[in-house]
């Protein structure tokens, strides 16, 4: 697909992540309805996997959390040892839902409608 036609993902939703011992977790809420509909439908545990397979997750757990209009993602095995132990620059996970906010993907034919709308 064009590059023009893609966005990156916090176009459409914020996150938050950190760690669990050896494990992250991430979460990604979107901005709206429409946008927790093609999270849900569009970003699942394997699409996951596969964007930090560099870091080696050895499995990806994928929750929903409707409430909150977010997906929360367990990605074990992904912070070498921990904050203890690791000596990777970001121990903790704290910049991995900054990392998959980046992700690219095809602009929705709905867009406008999972966007944040300025309050008037």
């Amino acid at each position: 697909m064009a590059q023009e036609h893609q966005i990156p993902l916090s176009d459409i939703a914020h996150g938050r992540s950190g760690d669990k011992g050896n494990h992250a977790n991430v979460a990604v809420l979107a901005y709206t309805n429409a946008g927790y509909l093609w999270l849900r439908e569009n970003l699942t545990a394997e699409v996951v996997k596969k964007y930090f397979e560099t870091l080696g997750p050895s499995k990806v757990e994928r929750f929903l959390a409707p409430n909150l209009l977010g997906l929360n993602f367990l990605l074990y095995d992904v912070l070498a040892g921990g904050a203890s132990q690791s000596l990777r620059i970001d121990t903790q996970g704290k910049t991995l839902a900054l990392a998959l906010l980046q992700m690219q993907i095809a602009r929705p034919a709905n867009f406008e409608e999972m966007i944040r709308k300025a309050k008037a």
